[in-house]
């Protein structure tokens, strides 16, 4: 059976216009999903080579659900560009470039399904590591031209404060919910026009 495809419906109004036709949608994810924000992840402590960058693509976790990638290094001085790649909700291949920033958190905006390498940059002093994990962004499934999120829950309870939504009608990976209150293996509900 296929499922219900909302695009290209239409309702025509008491002055005879053809409207597209809206439908709510509910995005839940799970508690087991919903887990906490974390630095280490997707991958604790690459060790940065001297000379040159490298790259990783084994040993490195995915998130249980698409969301949103942080690094972090553990020394100040640690600066360059870290380019993760993987795939979108939709198993689009996606790349992302952060800026390390010593031991500051650098948090992504794109969300990943699975996350399949990353290159990190050469180090600044021996002992130099760059962490991978992600932050509370939540990947939503579907491309949004404007901000449609009616409401948030975050275990049952709706959300005092509005989620921030970030959209884009074209890249998928850009359409994500952050929920006022943090991550912590409660589940998730998003109501949502599409």
């Amino acid at each position: 059976m296929r499922p219900f495809d909302p695009k290209g419906q239409f309702v025509k109004t008491d002055a005879g216009v053809l409207c597209d036709r809206a439908f709510l949608a509910h995005y839940q994810v799970s508690a087991t999903q919903a887990v906490a924000a974390s630095d280490t992840g997707v991958h604790a402590g690459i060790i940065l080579a001297d000379g040159s960058g490298s790259t990783l693509s084994v040993n490195l976790t995915s998130p249980a659900v698409p969301r949103a990638l942080r690094i972090k290094g553990n020394a100040a001085g640690i600066v360059g560009n870290v380019v993760i790649t993987g795939t979108n909700f939709a198993n689009e291949v996606i790349t992302e470039t952060l800026v390390a920033n010593g031991v500051a958190v650098v948090e992504g905006s794109k969300a990943f399904k699975t996350v399949s390498s990353v290159v990190v940059p050469q180090r600044n002093a021996a002992g130099d590591e760059i962490s991978f994990g992600w932050n509370d962004k939540l990947g939503l499934p579907y491309k949004l031209a404007h901000n449609t999120v009616l409401n948030a829950y975050h275990d049952n309870t709706k959300e005092a404060t509005a989620a921030t939504v970030t959209v884009s009608a074209t890249a998928l990976e850009s359409n994500t919910v952050d929920l006022n209150t943090a991550l912590n293996g409660k589940v998730v509900d998003a109501y949502l026009m599409v």
